[in-house]
């Protein structure tokens, strides 16, 4: 609603000023009554009228003289004055009242209708000047706001510690700041003429190219940093941001954008990043201090126990006569110490193998069953003084699977001697063999668990199950009896708990057939802390000196490896402490099962009391004990033996004797074994130099095994002997009829 505009009544008789107010009152504006020109002026003071219809003929100050005194002041000098009189207009009063600023004169009578039309036109006129007053005001404040948000959107682009570019839809430059001018290195016009990107660092620039195309087809936000390269040879890093530019009608306009060098922050990162590989490298190289610290303790307790008993009951023997039953106990101690300290000794050889790549696999067509009969036999004399159950659940109709039957072996010996050592006496093992077909990632159990355990979604409250598996490099297969090398394992390459990875040939065949093995313990379980651990080399769950079960860490670690050449995979699983746990052997099946159950040997009945009767053996070691133990063996079974302590004694009973077989050491003081075997071989065959030849040795690698056989010796066998592969050995070379034990 509009205010209404002010209209001033002056006349000195009220019934006038009524009459006044009866025929305009209709025009619905605001009269005001004025009965002298001293109260007309003052009602002048604090408001303004469109129109002042003032009477000429009034006592004290006249109209003229109120017209007079109106037009010398600022604010009304320029309101319109309409003269009432009742007399006659002459010409000399009508000039001096349009000399006097008046717009009009009226006689008295009035007509009402050209009395209110008059008025109505300085009212409208009224109206309007104000209106334009109004716009004029706004119109100067708008442009004064303009003029401001222009100097200081000036004074904010240049003094910006960022860069500000606008570009059209084209992508040309249409406006730069000094800030970006500076950090591209342009000058103001050639900053209009190049693009940013052409700052870019030759080695970022199609990176940025196409990160921007990108950007300005599909229009989202834009945020990347680019290094960018100055004339003078230097490197900023940059952070770019834009943002497409619409109009009101949602129009794309073009686009703004900004450059911010971010090169100390970037710096700070390195620093900072820097810092924290020190950090992580000095935690990791103590936390491997204290493996080792750990580990050192640890071997040096599962060396010496074993010692312990074995000094003690030899010093016993020597010291006193004992019984039959004493004696054989006595035997069994010493000989099962000396087996479990061999045993650790073969742990950390085949672990130094590992972290040197060298551990190798002779590989043939395997039939598991076979495999896990052994294993088993070979366990159960551990299982039965814990009164454990061993149960097998074994699928005969299992095929075969390529790789190292020993190897394969000693997987599953592993697996049953760890699963039996953390096993409670009256506990359950179980072993089980299966057929597995896996068809997609979603069958392994990582991924169950990564989706849910036992049906529970992503969210909800699952058991405390946690997983670890270890999926092998895609090995391809291998002709019979090749060697396959084993690749360096990295300590930072063993995978986190609850991650699987599918090797390349099973991703390819996804329905790949798994012989499965399992073994299941009731035993302490394994914590979720630990769990995704249970693999890593010298890992113990408990390492302290109050620690309830022996070993090294190693035994699982080299199970891990095992597996892996074998192109198999491997997990763990466990509800938790005091519940058991479970390991599962996936191993590739050989599709056209080749191989039978006879294809690893088999154990053979026992051998005859003297299988080498009437044999000559020459024994070539520089320590007297071995000496003397092999002389031994060989004459219980009934073979002559003539044992020396150097290489130059061997050739002089070689001359004269000529033996039917020589078993020789390597590593002797002097002259060594191989020094043995080439003199032996530069000699004609009738002085001995065909004579069969095996070597004995503490040097267990595959190069020392490859250079004895390179030197002239027959077969390689490692220290500690055990006398069935000796003798099985011995009858193997000589071809002798005999059936000998395999152990």
């Amino acid at each position: 609603m509009e205010p209404k505009v002010n209209i001033l009544l002056v006349d000195d008789k009220l019934e006038n000023l009524l009459a006044l107010e009866a025929i305009l009152e209709k025009l619905g504006e605001n009269l005001v009554r004025a009965t002298s020109g001293e109260k007309a002026l003052r009602c002048l003071l604090h408001q303004d009228f469109a129109v002042i219809l003032l009477d000429v003929q009034m006592p004290g100050m006249d109209g003229f003289e109120t017209a007079t005194l109106i037009r010398n002041r600022g604010r009304s000098r320029h309101t319109p004055i309409i003269f009432l009189t009742a007399f006659s207009t002459s010409d000399q009063m009508l000039f001096k009242g349009y000399a006097l600023g008046a717009v009009d004169y009226l006689l008295k009578p009035l007509d009402p209708n050209i009395l209110t039309s008059k008025v109505t036109v300085f009212v409208e006129l009224f109206k309007k000047t104000e209106a334009v007053k109004q716009q004029t005001a706004q119109l100067v404040a708008v442009n004064t706001e303009l003029r401001q948000s222009e100097e200081r959107f000036r004074s904010l682009s240049t003094c910006s510690p960022v860069g500000i570019f606008e570009t059209d839809t084209e992508g040309n430059c249409k406006y730069t700041n000094p800030r970006y001018q500076a950090i591209c290195g342009l000058k103001a016009a050639e900053s209009l003429e190049k693009r940013w990107l052409e700052s870019v660092h030759p080695e970022d620039k199609e990176r940025a190219i196409a990160s921007w195309s990108a950007y300005i087809c599909e229009g989202r936000e834009y945020s990347e940093e680019f290094r960018f390269q100055a004339v003078h040879g230097s490197v900023r890093w940059v952070q770019v941001r834009s943002s497409p530019m619409l109009s009101s009608q949602g129009e794309l306009l073009g686009y703004v954008g900004t450059l911010e060098d971010i090169t100390e922050r970037k710096q700070a990162e390195e620093v900072r990043a820097q810092v924290i590989r020190e950090q992580t490298a000095r935690q990791e190289a103590e936390a491997a201090n204290r493996m080792k610290d750990e580990f050192l303790a640890v071997l040096s307790h599962e060396l010496r126990t074993p010692l312990t008993s074995m000094l003690g009951w030899s010093k016993i023997l020597r010291a006193k006569k004992l019984d039959d039953k004493a004696t054989s106990r006595a035997l069994e101690a010493i000989e099962r110490n000396a087996i479990s300290q061999m045993q650790l000794i073969e742990d950390i050889l085949d672990v130094s193998r590992i972290i040197r790549g060298q551990l190798r696999l002779n590989v043939s067509a395997v039939n598991l069953i076979s495999v896990m009969e052994a294993a088993l036999e070979a366990v159960r004399p551990l299982a039965e003084p814990k009164d454990i159950q061993l149960n097998t659940v074994l699928d005969t109709s299992i095929g075969s699977v390529y790789g190292d039957p020993a190897r394969l072996q000693q997987i599953v010996w592993n697996l049953l001697t760890n699963a039996i050592k953390f096993t409670p006496k009256g506990g359950r093992v179980e072993v089980r063999l299966s057929k597995y077909l896996g068809c997609s990632i979603s069958d392994f159990p990582a991924e169950r668990y990564a989706n849910g355990v036992n049906g529970t979604s992503v969210g909800e409250t699952a058991p405390t199950t946690t997983l670890t598996t270890i999926q092998s490099n895609d090995l391809g297969l291998a002709s019979s009896n090749e060697n396959l090398d084993s690749s360096n394992t990295d300590e930072s390459n063993n995978l986190k708990s609850q991650i699987l990875r599918l090797s390349e040939a099973e991703i390819q065949n996804p329905k790949s057939h798994y012989a499965q093995i399992q073994v299941i313990d009731t035993g302490i379980g394994i914590s979720s802390e630990f769990l995704p651990k249970v693999f890593e080399r010298f890992r113990q769950a408990d390492s302290t000196t109050t620690r309830s079960h022996n070993g090294l860490g190693l035994g699982l670690a080299i199970v891990r490896h095992l597996v892996e050449l074998h192109k198999g995979a491997i997990f763990a699983q466990s509800l938790g402490t005091g519940q058991g746990a479970t390991f599962t052997v996936r191993l590739p099946l050989l599709q056209d099962n080749r191989g039978n159950r006879e294809a690893t040997g088999k154990i053979s009945s026992p051998v005859a009391s003297t299988p080498l009767a009437g044999l000559r053996v020459l024994v070539v070691d520089d320590e007297a004990d071995t000496r003397n133990f092999l002389s031994f063996m060989f004459e219980e079974y009934g073979a002559f033996a003539t044992a020396v302590a150097s290489v130059d004694e061997a050739l002089v009973v070689l001359e004269q004797a000529k033996p039917d077989i020589l078993i020789s050491d390597i590593g002797m003081s002097e002259q060594d074994g191989y020094t043995l075997i080439r003199k032996l071989r530069s000699l004609e065959p009738e002085k001995g130099g065909r004579i069969p030849a095996i070597a004995l040795t503490a040097y267990t690698q595959e190069e020392d095994r490859l250079e004895a056989l390179r030197a002239g010796f027959q077969q390689h066998l490692c220290k500690p002997i055990d006398p069935n592969k000796l003798i099985a050995a011995v009858a193997n070379v000589l071809e002798l009829p005999i059936e000998v034990p395999v152990s």
